[in-house]
């Protein structure tokens, strides 16, 4: 195992620990302000992470800089992984605060390898939908078109 160090320690964020070089990983690629890696508990062969080199919990916390560089070591990286796992595609997930499942509070995003064999299911299957009221759509464009400074239609 490559983690090397105490990660019930609440104070020491294992995202700030590896991009310090404190935990052993395997490291894929790194950039002024990303490290790549692969995943320590792997969802699937290749499972890997892209991680902020700053403490910065959502995307919205990155600087434009640091936003730009890590979205084109994403780009760089996804064909790469793809190829090396002689897979067809990728899932790409972001999870993008703890109430959408963040388990570690420092931004990174996955990228999952994926073919027809591994019989991945569409995002839409993973929320319960039942919960969405689709007669306020137009209600919630609304909201984020004020928020946005847009109120134009399609």
């Amino acid at each position: 195992m490559c983690l090397e160090i105490n990660l019930m320690d609440s104070n020491r964020c294992v995202f700030c620990e590896i991009t310090r070089g404190n935990i052993k990983t395997r490291k894929i690629y790194e950039t002024k302000h990303s490290i790549a890696i692969l995943d320590a508990f792997p969802l699937k062969e290749g499972h890997s992470l892209i991680i902020s080199k700053t403490h910065s919990p959502k995307i919205q916390d990155l600087s434009s800089e640091a936003s730009n560089d890590i979205f084109n070591t994403l780009y760089f990286l996804t064909e790469k992984i793809e190829k090396a796992m002689d897979c067809s595609s990728s899932l790409i997930s972001i999870h993008n605060g703890k109430d959408s499942g963040q388990e570690i509070p420092h931004f990174h995003i996955h990228i999952i390898p994926a073919s027809y064999s591994n019989r991945n299911r569409s995002i839409h299957s993973l929320f319960d939908k039942k919960d969405i009221q689709t007669d306020k759509i137009d209600e919630y464009w609304k909201k984020i078109s004020r928020e946005v400074g847009s109120t134009q239609s399609i």
